[in-house]
């Protein structure tokens, strides 16, 4: 759902911001790419955040960049693997399907980027991300397999939670940025969560921006709307300030 698409490269290391760097690592053998962005001034805290469907690319370099920007240590995780950047919508289906199939390896590959995160910066951490990104903070956020994490937050993102999965051992607070126009992901998912978040007394925010579609965010998109943009980034840099 993005317009930019470049991903990470060789052809990116010059132009790299001076506190950003590429991070090389491996999962199971398997060689992954991401990115880190150094807080400017005094950091804040850290954050980790994970990409959309068509993989680690110039949107979240972007992301990082405006988080450090902000005072944010911002490790953007790899969760495709080194060069597996997905510009066909079969081929970005596919790698999510993968995923979503097997959500033991999609929770281990975000353990793995939380574990260079630490290795970057040992701040206090929040888990955000975009649309697949999204869907895979709450999949996290439902192991209960990073205690450290201090608030998870997803932008458009998938909400529907799997069968046999619940909230029951969520550990930190959570915040939703959702479009009301969104045709992928119904407002019924989003009724669905805040049924299921309540019954666990989870504390919780749940934004929904009137006329924002899918991917609302995607700077340079059809479908940005620059509105709910703004909102739901002031939203999530309050979260951050709130829980870091």
């Amino acid at each position: 759902m993005k317009a930019l698409g470049l991903g990470l490269g060789l052809s990116l290391l010059v132009s790299l911001p001076a506190a950003a760097q590429q991070v090389n690592y491996q999962v199971d053998g398997k060689n992954y790419q991401g990115y880190f962005a150094k807080a400017q001034g005094e950091s804040k805290g850290s954050v980790l955040l994970i990409h959309d469907w068509d993989g680690l690319t110039d949107y979240e370099i972007k992301r990082a960049d405006m988080l450090a920007k902000q005072g944010y240590n911002t490790f953007a995780a790899d969760l495709y693997g080194e060069g597996n950047r997905p510009t066909e919508t079969k081929a970005k289906k596919e790698e999510t399907g993968k995923l979503y199939k097997d959500r033991e390896k999609m929770r281990s590959l975000i353990l793995a980027g939380i574990s260079e995160s630490k290795k970057l910066s040992k701040d206090e951490m929040v888990v955000m991300g975009y649309c697949f990104g999204g869907a895979a903070v709450l999949e996290l956020a439902r192991s209960a397999k990073a205690p450290e994490v201090k608030g998870y937050a997803t932008f458009h993102g998938g909400l529907a939670t799997p069968e046999g999965q619940n909230y029951n051992n969520l550990n930190a607070p959570i915040l939703v940025a959702h479009g009301g126009a969104d045709s992928a992901i119904p407002l019924s998912q989003v009724s669905d969560l805040g049924v299921q978040l309540e019954a666990v007394k989870a504390d919780y925010e749940i934004q929904i921006y009137s006329g924002a579609p899918h991917a609302f965010t995607v700077m340079g998109s059809p479908r940005y709307q620059e509105v709910a943009d703004k909102k739901s980034w002031n939203a999530f840099l309050g979260f951050l300030d709130t829980n870091l």
